[in-house]
């Protein structure tokens, strides 16, 4: 009978990466003997746990080796666990399963770059669980060799966008991959798949040597690195046990799944744009299938199961809910920037522990036939001593039994000797291999050579160009005598020259062709250095290698494909400093959204190159939004990545999107005719607590910090009809607004040097802003087609009792002047003006909080004029006040005449003195404010990018004369005031009689 089996899952916590530090990340998962925790890093009381079959911490608790440079505990039985470790819980029940007869799965799932190769793989000295699986299996068969007879064959194959590739062909790759075919007893399995006989896990290793050779070189051609396609592993273990007449036969399978978190491609075929779905269906049905186990696992009654809905799950049918014992190895990171992906794969592993497995022992149809043909001999063999003893003429009947015992021998002859013939061709192949390997080390040493790079560190390192003496043509053409053959996005046939002579090598582009050197791109003859970066088309990476004389022990590792992308990024602008120093200085945020950029930059690239292959006429471009832009309260925006896409025939733009992924389903142009946001302007608010107009001429700057407009604009304090107010107006204390009405005008006067309109005349742009709670957002008219339009634009807006909230807005808070552009076919942007509390006067209503939105306008206008009555009767109790101190004032004058005291005098002076006083600081205030305008002027003067020597004198000269009358006005103002203090003291002192 069947017998049921549970997959085993294990969880293991990685360390932090290059990335995660520089981010300031903190650790968010934590580990109690196996179960895993997580906190959600937005809210610390949200935790999620999680239980599996193992769970292992390689997050902390490590040293490194010197001499082999391999991760150990720092004490013996800490928390740690290293790659033995893990070995010995998951790969060594998967070698007694095979040895059992049993077929054995591993499945390594998460997120790009959580750890999953290093786990299977590992990392120079760090043997992983393939390379420890092979190592213990044939050392196992050393052992048993005595009782039964063992042969592995292994086959290694890749599913990338729904077509699988073997690894180990040696011939030409049949288009649309190998098919996928279904037998009654076998299942699943790929036709025409190469099995290699192995004797020795050093056989094994080189074959996986020549199929990572083979996937890098097609990875230049598509992009299947590891985050994008799935790769198998599989070794078939037949073990015949000649005394029992048993044969027993197991499959292991070792999967590296894609990561989880993206999947992208980008190959040179046209209908290259679908291919991101079909990269995506695996891993979702995948999941569906892991759900659908799981739900029949509880009892739920399932219908059916979508193994048949892609390549991966049809090969893996029999390692989930078939025939073997499945293991899972889900890989996470700790940090707080991958919350979302961890807990993603923390729910996918939880899911798969559930699936119930039902594996058998496995037995050979081929070795049943040679037990059954030997039955036959032994049966036939009787028969004719039979004939022999009764001594009957039967030379007929012998003859026929004889042939049939040949016949039989020789089947059996021929099974036995299969093994021997596919086991020296495999070693055939493997002496030609290792002779190409000692003949490419001997070029190694005698030219110098590019080697790729690859997002994938194992895919790295693999393929080497050598570049002997002469001149040789790189690109796609091959078959030429002084050619070398490349592939790839954006290469053209003839894509470059490189020339070998007198010990220096120089690359040439041809025309047309894309290339790049340390991340500058290049179009003359440049001379290469040992270890400098070369990205040939869109996304073919390389690294120089010199002269053996000019190799130092520079270690070429460090040179990964981020520090390609940095590089890049680094040209465009966006560069955040190397070294640990700047690294602790820089915003963690920004680091995110930096290390987000440059992930981007490759598919941007792809997405670039297809537009022009295709001849779709549309640029795309990566934008890092809110880089320098702040809120009204001048606090920093959230970061994030946005593409923009511009069309070159009528030069429209759109946002694309944002740092998700670019369409891959349809065509990658769009029509932009929404408005775009160009940038924002802070036009501070803080003067008019004081009552005081402000006018500025304000520097619009976009996302990333460029200027794209000089704006005019002004506030200004007023009367309830619109009348601006005096000097004698402004305040001193701001507390004397509270409780009284403000009305305020917001005037955008003009716009100076739009570059939106400048790049584009046909083009429009209008202004949006709103003011506290007013409701929805007030446009500006929409202008179009001029570099410097005039707008003057006012919005009046009131406030029927100055609060205290209102007021410390005003003192803190900025009114934020958003800069849209309109595009021919755009729809100008309307003022949403039903959720905005107007009366019929026009004037928008701010700091009602005890208003609502659906106030009717009769309301509003009874509000308005009993605010205006109100705003009456506190001005005539300001006069009735004045007067009454007046009188006050002449009284004590008249008893100080009276009766001839010293006293009163003082009394009746300081108000006086105050009151002058209060007029000497209003008129600073007003000469202060004409000086921080030209001041402002001044500061946003700049010389024409196109001007010359000339030009840049008289600029100079220009510049020092308005200088000049700023200091002149500042001195003067603050001349003024000590003027007048002095005064207003001196007056004192008289009228004091001191």
């Amino acid at each position: 009978m069947h017998r049921r089996d549970c997959v085993k899952v294990a969880v293991r916590v990685r360390p932090f990466n290059k990335r995660e530090r520089d981010a300031g990340s903190r650790c968010i998962v934590s580990l109690a003997a196996s179960a895993i925790t997580i906190q959600d890093p937005r809210d610390s009381q949200c935790r999620r746990s999680f239980c599996f079959d193992y769970a292992y911490w390689s997050h902390s608790g490590y040293v490194i080796q010197d001499r082999t440079g391999l991760y150990l505990p720092e004490e013996v039985g800490g928390r740690y666990a290293d790659q033995e470790c893990v070995f010995q819980d998951l790969g060594q029940g998967i070698l007694e399963n095979a040895l059992q007869g049993y077929n054995a799965t591993l499945l390594a799932y998460g997120q790009t770059g959580s750890g999953k190769s290093y786990s299977m793989v590992g990392y120079k000295h760090n043997k992983g669980l393939v390379p420890k699986l092979c190592e213990r299996l044939f050392k196992a068969i050393k052992e048993i060799k005595e009782a039964r007879q063992c042969q592995v064959f292994f086959s290694m194959l890749e599913i990338y966008n729904e077509q699988v590739v073997d690894l180990l062909s040696r011939g030409s790759r049949p288009p649309g991959g190998l098919r996928v075919r279904e037998e009654q007893h076998r299942g699943f399995y790929v036709e025409g798949l190469r099995t290699v006989p192995c004797d020795s896990a050093a056989q094994v290793e080189q074959l996986m040597e020549q199929g990572t050779r083979t996937r890098t070189t097609a990875a230049t051609h598509m992009n299947a690195n590891s985050s994008r396609s799935h790769m198998l592993l599989v070794l078939q273990l037949k073990q015949i046990f000649s005394k029992e007449s048993v044969t027993k036969q197991s499959n292991i399978n070792l999967v590296d799944l894609a990561g989880s978190e993206r999947q992208r491609s980008a190959s040179s075929e046209a209908d290259r744009l679908k291919e991101g779905t079909a990269i995506n269906l695996s891993l979702t049905t995948l999941g569906n299938v892991i759900s659908t186990l799981a739900d029949m696992a509880v009892g739920r009654k399932t219908v059916h199961v979508p193994y048949r809905d892609s390549v991966l799950t049809k090969l893996l049918q029999s390692a989930l809910g078939g025939n073997s014992r499945t293991v899972m190895i889900a890989t996470v990171s700790p940090a707080d920037i991958c919350y979302e992906e961890s807990l993603s794969t923390l729910r996918y592993s939880e899911r798969a522990k559930h699936i119930q497995n039902r594996p058998v022992v496995n037995e050979s149809p081929t070795e049943r036939l040679v037990k059954e043909l030997k039955a036959e001999n032994a049966r036939l063999m009787q028969r004719l001593s039979r004939l022999g003893q009764d001594g009957r003429s039967a030379n007929d009947e012998t003859k026929e039994i004889r042939q049939l015992l040949t016949h039989n021998e020789l089947q059996i002859r021929t099974i036995n000797t299969l093994w021997e013939k596919h086991l020296q061709e495999a070693l055939r192949d493997w002496e030609q291999q290792y002779a190409n390997i000692t003949q490419e080390r001997r070029l190694m040493q005698m030219h110098p050579y590019i080697l790729n790079i690859n997002e994938d560190a194992q895919l790295s390192g693999v393929v080497k160009l050598f570049i002997p003496a002469g001149e040789w043509d790189i690109g796609l053409s091959e078959g030429t005598p002084r050619s070398i053959s490349i592939k790839g996005l954006g290469i053209q046939q003839r894509h470059a020259v490189l020339k070998n002579e007198q010990r220096r090598v120089t690359l040439t582009p041809l025309k047309g062709s894309k290339v790049t050197v340390n991340g500058r791109a290049v179009s003359q003859t440049s001379e290469l250095q040992h270890l400098d970066r070369l990205i040939l088309g869109s996304n073919c990476t390389y690294l120089y290698i010199g002269f053996p004389s000019e190799r130092g022990a520079n270690d070429w590792s460090r040179y990964d494909y981020d520090y390609f992308l940095s590089e890049l990024a680094a040209a465009e602008g966006i560069h955040l400093g190397e070294s640990s120093t700047e690294s602790c200085q820089t915003d963690p945020s920004l680091l995110a959204v930096f290390y987000d950029y440059v992930k981007l930059m490759p598919l941007v690239a792809e997405a670039n190159q297809m537009s022009q292959e295709l001849k779709k006429g549309v640029e795309f471009k990566l934008e890092i939004k809110n880089l320098v832009l702040s809120d009204s309260k001048g606090n920093d925006l959230e970061k994030e990545i946005i593409c923009k896409v511009t069309s070159k025939h009528s030069k429209q733009t759109g946002e694309g999107l944002s740092s998700s992924a670019l369409p891959r389903d349809k065509d990658p142009f769009w029509d932009p005719v929404e408005p775009l946001l160009l940038g924002t302007a802070h036009l501070w608010l803080q003067s008019l607590a004081f009552r005081i107009p402000v006018d500025e001429q304000l520097e619009v700057l976009g996302s990333e910090g460029s200027e794209e407009a000089i704006l005019q604009a002004k506030l200004i304090p007023c009367t309830s009809d619109g009348l601006p107010l005096g000097e004698d107006d402004i305040l001193i204390d701001p507390s004397e607004l509270l409780g009284r009405r403000l009305d305020i005008q917001l005037v955008v006067e003009q716009c100076f040097g739009l570059r939106w309109i400048r790049e584009a005349r046909n083009r429009g742009i209008q202004i949006g802003f709103s003011l506290l709670d007013s409701g929805g957002r007030v446009y500006t008219p929409a202008v179009w087609h001029h570099v410097n339009p005039a707008l003057r634009h006012k919005v009046h807006f009131a406030s029927l009792h100055v609060s205290q909230h209102l007021l410390d807005y005003l003192q803190s808070s900025a009114v934020l002047l958003e800069l849209w552009g309109l595009q021919d076919g755009c729809t100008s942007l309307v003022s949403p003006l039903e959720g905005a509390r107007v009366s019929t006067e026009g004037i928008f209503i701010i700091d009602e909080s005890g208003m609502t939105n659906t106030i009717p306008a009769d309301c509003i206008e009874l509000n308005s004029s009993l605010s205006r009555l109100q705003s009456d009767l506190e001005e005539q109790k300001r006069v009735n006040n004045t007067l009454m101190k007046e009188n006050h004032r002449l009284r004590g004058q008249l008893n100080t005449a009276t009766n001839g005291g010293n006293s009163a005098p003082n009394r009746s002076v300081r108000p006086s003195c105050d009151a002058e006083f209060a007029r000497s600081l209003k008129r600073f205030y007003h000469n202060m404010t004409s000086v921080r305008a030209q001041l402002e002027s001044l500061r946003r003067r700049r010389p024409s990018e196109s001007c010359d020597l000339l030009g840049l004198r008289l600029y100079v000269d220009e510049h020092s004369g308005l200088l000049k009358d700023f200091s002149e006005q500042l001195e003067q103002s603050v001349s003024a005031l000590k003027h007048d203090v002095a005064t207003i003291v001196r007056r004192k002192r008289e009228r004091s009689g001191t």
